[in-house]
């Protein structure tokens, strides 16, 4: 997440308007799909619109977050990015031993989906120790 001084940039300022949108559309649609808007598509091949649907602004808000990183000046960029790569780590880690704990040791399946919000939990989380581009 952007600290304060983030958002008062021109590349924050972007980045927080994309993300809204992106975002926005994401809790449209998911809010329709809780709601039961697509019940009578559940498990049919045309279901896949719906599965792109939600997909859709997750990548959007990726490609918000990459250009960030490109809009902004080389300390925020450095520091976005091992922000971002961190979290990827530490998400993909915990994410495959909960799986090996599915596969080997019964574990409670996870859906694959969950992985969004635990990189973006992480990536809050390892904000505030990820201060320096070293």
């Amino acid at each position: 997440m952007l600290t304060m001084s983030k958002q008062n940039t021109p590349a924050g300022r972007r980045y927080f308007i994309r993300t809204m949108a992106f975002m926005g559309g994401y809790v449209a649609v998911m809010l329709a799909t809780i709601g039961g808007a697509f019940d009578a598509i559940q498990g049919k091949p045309v279901a896949w619109v719906l599965a792109l649907a939600v997909s859709a602004p997750i990548a959007g808000q990726i490609w918000a977050t990459l250009s960030f990183m490109r809009d902004s000046d080389e300390y925020v960029r450095a520091v976005t990015a091992k922000q971002f790569i961190v979290a990827a780590g530490v998400a993909m880690a915990l994410f495959s031993a909960w799986g090996f704990g599915e596969s080997f040791a019964g574990a409670p399946h996870a859906e694959g989906w969950l992985i969004y919000p635990l990189f973006w939990a992480i990536f809050g989380c390892v904000a505030p120790l990820v201060r320096s581009s070293n």
